[in-house]
């Protein structure tokens, strides 16, 4: 594409360079992949200033640099006010606005997002629709999958990868959006057609300045939705009625709204709801009709997930007895309250949970079916949100019966000033408590101790493959820890 065509869309930007011939073969904003005929745009990171790396990129073969500051290059320079937002624009040209072609659904919410994109891929399957899915997990288009760094990828990311999507006959787009990534504007030229919102609880105000400005960030996406109305192009708002932050996110929309919940009154409830420790029984009342659920999935965590994952298909005209069908055939969850098994005769259940309130959501859940005792796992990530340290710490003292804080993610903070965070108010409870830093050896001491019909909730990292000390990520799976620890007791 010429540089001329791909800058038509961009206002008011400044070059000295004459530029009208100029072919461009890719973008990047990682000088390491750029390659000869790349367009590199410079972005100001929270850790890397791309701006310092103009020689290396041209080095590589850049043929333009797109910048917001002064910076010295021996090849044309495109000033503009913020590469952030051009970097979407010049995306969304450079792959001929692919969303424009295909239905997109993002949610967003402090829990729930991934369950939710993983049960609208499985409606859409089952209503015979090719699916793309952009989560914490992975990227997965049909059932090829690929790796992700990001819960929600950059702008430039995003557009090569619908456009992959649209080139492999993708049929229903689904992804997961994050606070960070509506606030620093990573899905900025994404058309989406239905947001859904799960729920909003304590988290990441390590980066917010408190739970107001998340709330805030999270909205984006329902004010993205747009302002106009149009009979063959219809938006839909899906939202959590029995959340307290329904109404400023109805608010912050002028779309459809479809409701759903449990408690407050909604467009799509579920009725006479029915729990144990091998699923769940509801009726799913909705506008288009009644129809009873029998999932594998456990809590009433699942049904919320279940319930916003219902509304947004039936927002988008899927049959009922297809959401149905979709809904009992899943077993389970990738890191989702996932059962580790070799026949033990007690349950050992590995949970992402990782703020205060899904680590509640979970442990109620375990608490309601527990026969005997209740063993926790549990740590807390570094460089991340430090209020919610003792809090996590709190509701694991409060319903499990043994708990054993170590080590999450520790990033580049050290472990025991985290656990330190942890449990620095918790004395009385030291009876109920042990810290081992070694998150291997938390384990296996968790599974040493238990007992027939005891409950162990390993809790935070769920479907991660990997412990992250310092900047190495490092091979670590609870799910394998947990299995290896019970054949190792067994022996």
């Amino acid at each position: 594409m010429k540089l001329t065509e791909m800058l038509s869309s961009i206002p008011f930007y400044e070059t000295a360079s004459f530029i009208e011939e100029i072919d461009i073969h890719d973008i990047e904003i990682d000088s390491r992949k750029v390659k000869p005929g790349s367009l590199f745009v410079c972005i100001n990171g929270f850790t890397v200033d791309g701006h310092n790396y103009v020689k290396q990129a041209i080095d590589n073969g850049a043929v333009v640099i797109i910048t917001e500051k002064k910076v010295t290059s021996s090849v044309p320079i495109v000033t503009v006010s913020d590469t952030i937002r051009t970097l979407a624009i010049l995306a969304v040209k450079f792959y001929n606005n692919p969303t424009s072609k295909i239905p997109l659904i993002g949610v967003t919410g402090t829990n729930g997002k991934t369950t939710v994109t993983y049960l609208l891929e499985t409606i859409f399957q089952h209503n015979k629709k090719k699916t793309g899915v952009i989560g914490t997990i992975q990227m997965k288009i049909g059932e090829k999958t690929y790796p992700i760094d990001n819960t929600t990828p950059n702008s430039l990311l995003l557009q090569k990868s619908f456009q992959k999507m649209l080139d492999q006959n993708v049929e229903q787009a689904i992804m997961e959006v994050s606070s960070h990534a509506l606030d620093i504007g990573r899905v900025y030229g994404c058309d989406y057609d239905v947001a859904v919102f799960t729920n909003l609880s304590q988290d990441h105000l390590d980066y917010h300045k408190n739970i107001d400005d998340y709330l805030r960030a999270k909205s984006l996406l329902f004010a993205q939705l747009g302002n106009t109305y149009s009979e063959g192009d219809p938006k839909f708002a899906v939202i959590n009625e029995d959340d307290p932050s329904s109404t400023y996110m109805k608010q912050s929309t002028a779309q459809h709204v479809i409701t759903y919940g449990c408690q407050n009154d909604a467009k799509v409830m579920a009725k006479d709801i029915k729990l144990d420790a091998k699923g769940t029984f509801f009726r799913l009342k909705t506008p288009v009709g009644t129809v009873s659920i029998n999932s594998n999935l456990i809590g009433m965590f699942n049904i919320y997930n279940m319930l916003a994952a219902s509304t947004a298909a039936i927002a988008w005209n899927v049959p009922l007895h297809v959401i149905k069908h979709a809904l009992e055939s899943i077993l389970g969850v990738d890191g989702r309250f996932e059962p580790v098994t070799t026949d033990q005769s007690y349950a050992v259940i590995v949970d992402y949970a990782h703020t205060p309130d899904s680590l509640e959501n979970v442990l109620q859940t375990a608490k309601g079916f527990a026969q005997k005792k209740v063993y926790v796992v549990v740590g807390c990530g570094g460089n991340r949100d430090r209020a919610k340290r003792p809090l996590m710490a709190g509701i694991a003292l409060n319903y499990a019966d043994h708990v054993i804080f170590t080590s999450d993610n520790p990033r580049s903070e050290d472990p025991r000033v985290i656990l330190n965070d942890m449990t620095a108010g918790l004395e009385k409870s030291r009876q109920k408590y042990e810290v081992i830093i070694d998150r291997k050896k938390a384990i296996y001491q968790a599974i040493e101790h238990a007992q027939d019909e005891d409950i162990i909730l390993i809790a935070g990292k769920g479907h991660e493959t990997y412990q992250e000390v310092g900047s190495v990520k490092y091979n670590f799976d609870d799910r394998k820890v947990a299995k290896e620890a019970i054949q190792a007791k067994e022996k």
